[in-house]
């Protein structure tokens, strides 16, 4: 099954992973790792592993919309721009949500990519 499309709503802790096409949904959930120590940097150390695995389920999905809260989302953001450009290229918005359920957050994702299609002139799948 070829899904082309993906959504994922993330905080600082988790972050869930919904490829979809017209009629399917494939989801996935990424947590991140605690790691107690006393080193300095080891919260943004353990962020930075958490984003990485968020990216890496990313891998292969042409088009990506981004939701969580505002601080999640910049702090993604950074982090794709800066260590994961080529992910961060597939990622085409980011939007603020708070906590959707999964239905919800599929319907924001097909209404968005059937407008984001449309502008950019793409044919949506079938």
């Amino acid at each position: 099954m070829s899904l082309f499309h993906a959504v994922v709503w993330t905080d600082h802790q988790t972050a869930q992973v919904l490829q979809f096409d017209a009629e399917h949904v494939l989801a996935q959930k990424v947590r991140a790792h605690t790691h107690h120590t006393a080193q300095h940097g080891s919260a943004v150390r353990s962020e930075h592993e958490f984003f990485g695995e968020v990216c890496d389920a990313l891998d292969g999905i042409n088009e990506v919309l981004v939701t969580g809260s505002h601080t999640a989302l910049a702090d993604f953001r950074h982090y794709a721009d800066k260590h994961r450009p080529q992910t961060a290229a597939r990622i085409v918005a980011y939007e603020v949500a708070d906590h959707p359920s999964e239905n919800q957050l599929i319907a924001l994702a097909r209404k968005y990519f059937l407008r984001h299609d449309q502008m950019a002139g793409t044919p949506a799948p079938t």
